[in-house]
């Protein structure tokens, strides 16, 4: 069984609900029908209901007794524009900017998450919005998860026919929200990957803190970052396998693990790759998406006090119901 298939067998065990902001895009409504015969989540699309439905009619797709809520004729409207001008009247929110902001499907979906009254257990979006659309009012109205220190993004990647990771399953960090980080940061995106990696894979997570240079084959200060960022991790997260720095190969390769870093305790078997910055990890995850034919899910969120998970515009239907699969197990993780 695939590793997503796997994902939502266990997602069917317990039945969450995903919102979905982006309602009148065909690849959304695509993958609400396939969520919808494949019954391993609840649906709520967030919308004009009448363009909702005109645009399902219109490519024939089945979304009858899925429930679309409008956020201008929502009951709700004027709650959520009073929660979130306390949230934000500090950042200098007006109740005239909330009034607006609400209107807005992302924003509205926060905000449904936020509401304890809510059934929402999740969100999906970024087939057609921008990671910064998507995350910034997750920011604002939803925060970090407690005991977070950093919002970070990775992908699930899963190469076919491939002997290297988890049978070909590995977690890229941080392939899609942070530029630069420092080595701090890059320590906590290797600590919340490690864990989004047992969470979502179940199995020990190792890993590699991966560098143009292996274990002083040169010097930088790109190669100490790394050096510092494992350093840290070794620190915070006594009981992980964790590396650095790291060449891909001696990372995920036991023969080349071998000759490059004979002492090292990810012995080439690296299942979780954290990437210096967001160059190499954005470059990293479309290489092998494209030329390994790997299925790559994601961007992934983690750190969000509430399951929120951003899409790449290139994505397909498929691709957003692996993920909405995918949002409903973390969902189940929080419970």
């Amino acid at each position: 069984m695939s590793f997503i298939e796997e994902i939502k067998d266990r997602a069917r065990k317990d039945i969450k609900t995903i919102l979905l902001p982006e309602a009148e895009e065909i690849r959304t409504l695509e993958a609400t029908r396939q969520v919808l015969d494949e019954k391993f989540a609840n649906v709520i699309l967030i919308g004009n209901k009448q363009k909702v439905e005109e645009k399902a009619k219109e490519n024939n797709i089945d979304i009858a007794g899925v429930e679309i809520v409008d956020p201008n004729n929502s009951e709700k409207y004027e709650e959520y524009v009073n929660l979130l001008y306390e949230l934000r009247k500090n950042k200098g929110m007006t109740l005239e900017k909330a009034r607006e902001l609400v209107k807005d499907t992302t924003y509205f979906g926060m905000l449904m998450l936020k509401d304890k009254e809510s059934k929402a257990d999740g969100l999906v979006s970024g087939a057609v919005h921008s990671t910064s659309d998507t995350l910034r009012p997750a920011l604002q109205i939803l925060k970090t998860k407690p005991g977070t220190k950093l919002v970070s993004a990775f992908f699930v990647m899963v190469v076919p026919n491939c002997d290297y990771g988890e049978n070909g399953i590995f977690i890229f960090g941080d392939s899609g929200l942070n530029e630069n980080p420092d080595a701090d940061s890059l320590s906590e995106i290797a600590i919340s990957s490690s864990k989004s990696f047992k969470s979502l894979v179940g199995k020990e997570p190792k890993v590699a803190m991966l560098s143009y240079s292996t274990k002083g084959s040169a010097k930088s200060e790109l190669t100490e970052k790394v050096i510092n960022a494992t350093n840290l991790v070794k620190e915070k997260a006594k009981d992980l396998i964790v590396d650095g720095e790291l060449q891909l190969d001696a990372a995920i390769v036991p023969e080349v693990a071998k000759l490059k870093a004979p002492d090292s305790p990810v012995k080439g078997e690296a299942n979780v790759l954290i990437f210096p910055d967001l160059d190499a990890g954005n470059i990293g995850y479309k290489l092998v998406q494209r030329l390994g034919k790997a299925e790559a899910y994601g961007p992934l969120c983690q750190g969000i006090a509430r399951p929120v998970n951003d899409l790449s515009r290139g994505c397909s239907s498929k691709d957003i119901a692996g993920v909405i699969a995918i949002t409903a197990v973390q969902a189940q993780d929080e419970t």
